[in-house]
Formats: C-alpha cells, structure tokens, sequence
C-alpha cells in the first residue's frame, strides 16, 4: 500500500470483528514501531503485546467497557484480537544525554525544553496506526489516564509511563462515531508558510 493511501485510510475504529491478527502482520507492525525516532538515538519507547483474551477482557474492564456498552456501542477494546501498549521510560532519555557525545560544552545534560519521550512515544504510536492500515488492518487509541491499574496487571515496571493502548483488528464497521464527526479543520487554519498567521 502507498503511504499516502495509508494515511488517508487510517482512521479510529471502535468495532472488530471476531477474526484473529495474521501473526506474521503483527510482526511486521511491531518491526515498524522499532523503527521510529527518538532524540539522540535514546530508544526509550517499549512495547507490550497483549493477545491473550483473558487479559484483554481486563484492560477492557479497567477502561470501564461496560459502560461504553451500556451507552448502546459495541464492546471494541475487549473484542481487538491485538492490544499493543505504547510505553516510554523517561530515564532512557537522561541516560543517553550524560553520554560524552551529547554533553553540554559545560559537561552537563541538556535543559529538556521538551519532553522527547513523549514525543517519541507519539511517533512510535503513529508507526503503529499506520503500520495496522499497511497491513489491511484497523486500530483505534485508547488513552492510559482512563486504565487505572494497567501497570500492575501488564507487569510495566515503575519507570515506564503507558503512553496509550492501540486496539488492532478487523474493522466490523468504518462508521466515524463520536469526536470524529467535528470532521477536519480547513488548511489555511492549520498551515502557515513562514510566518503564523501568513
């Protein structure tokens, strides 16, 4: 598939059939995901794999999937044959930058004007979204803030911060529900060409 087909297919699904991921597509999503940047090579972003249905049916029951049920829409965490958590550990990032080569010309770390990690978490999950699309599959996002207690049923040690779970599958529906439905903002709104506002 062209990337720009890629982008252009890859939207939030909410809905999966009951039909399992080809293991050698995860793989291949999961190869991808490796391949994304990180400030100074740092390679501070984890990811874990959860396939197990009973395990799934938990991240689900922390999400509080019974009440997106109750509100008349499909089980969708609970039913994605693939969970891929998106981690970072921040301390990776320090690590790297008290390297000799990523010193300050003072001998010190940088000043962090931005938290990389979560940048680069952001990037991996994208080589995620993208990668499922690639592979004539869908993914949708479901944030960590609403999974109290998903560090502790996936074992995620004390340093590493989820930075989201992607749902993986087979779209049961494409329908755009929800936040979806605003629809994109028009480009000059977005875009500026060298200077904001121009």
């Amino acid at each position: 598939m062209e990337f720009a087909e890629a982008v252009r297919r890859r939207k939030m699904i909410r809905s999966y059939l009951d039909k399992p991921v080809d293991p050698d597509a995860l793989e291949r999503i999961l190869d991808t995901a490796r391949r994304a940047p990180s400030a100074g090579h740092s390679q501070g972003q984890y990811l874990v794999v959860v396939t197990d249905p009973d395990i799934r049916a938990a991240i689900a029951e922390l999400g509080n999937e019974a009440h997106y049920v109750a509100s008349g829409l499909p089980p969708w965490i609970s039913t994605a044959p693939v969970h891929v958590v998106v981690c970072i550990r921040e301390n990776d990032y320090h690590a790297r930058y008290r390297e000799s080569d990523k010193l300050t010309d003072g001998g010190q770390e940088i000043e962090w004007p931005v938290p990389y990690w979560w940048v680069d978490g952001g990037a991996t999950m994208m080589l995620v979204l993208l990668a499922a699309v690639a592979e004539k599959l869908s993914a949708g996002v479901f944030g960590p803030h609403r999974l109290d207690g998903l560090k502790e049923l996936l074992g995620i040690p004390d340093d590493v911060s989820p930075v989201g779970v992607i749902t993986i599958g087979h779209a049961a529906s494409r329908a755009t529900t929800g936040s979806a439905k605003r629809g994109r903002k028009p480009p000059e709104a977005v875009v500026h060409r060298e200077r904001w506002g121009s």
